[in-house]
């Protein structure tokens, strides 16, 4: 967990100017890795005092702009945040209780960016979510 010395150069790293709620809202994420949008601005007003909803909203967007944060939306999911990027790890979710785990590639860098047809897109990205039950879930139902 970046210390809030590191969080703040992260974001002048990114050519983002360093505010409050810039700081508050990626520590946030940091702490509360694929939280939703409500989750974040609870954790932000603890930690910061009263921040707008509009001002999460922005920042969240600055922060994705600037590759220091990644959004997901799972099918069916509100969008969530993560401060994981730079490589091209997935995601597993529970189909019971929503909870979402990263998953590593399973072989080499990232072999899910070969496509068997890429259309002549220019590839850099590839999004791929395995759904499941959690163990906790799995434990209540076996129960």
């Amino acid at each position: 967990m970046p210390t809030a010395p590191e969080i703040e150069q992260l974001i002048r790293a990114a050519e983002l100017r360093v505010t409050r709620p810039r700081v508050a809202v990626l520590t946030a994420v940091h702490e509360h890795p694929h939280a939703d949008t409500d989750s974040l601005i609870g954790a932000v007003r603890a930690e910061a005092g009263d921040v707008s909803h509009q001002a999460v909203y922005d920042v969240l967007k600055a922060l994705t702009g600037a590759g220091l944060v990644r959004r997901i939306q799972p099918s069916g999911s509100l969008s969530r945040y993560e401060a994981r990027v730079g490589d091209n790890h997935h995601h597993v979710v529970c189909r019971s209780c929503g909870s979402i785990a990263d998953v590593d590639c399973a072989h080499g860098s990232a072999p899910c960016l070969v496509a068997s047809d890429s259309h002549g897109y220019d590839i850099d990205e590839a999004e791929v979510i395995y759904w499941g039950t959690c163990p906790a879930c799995a434990a209540t139902r076996a129960s």
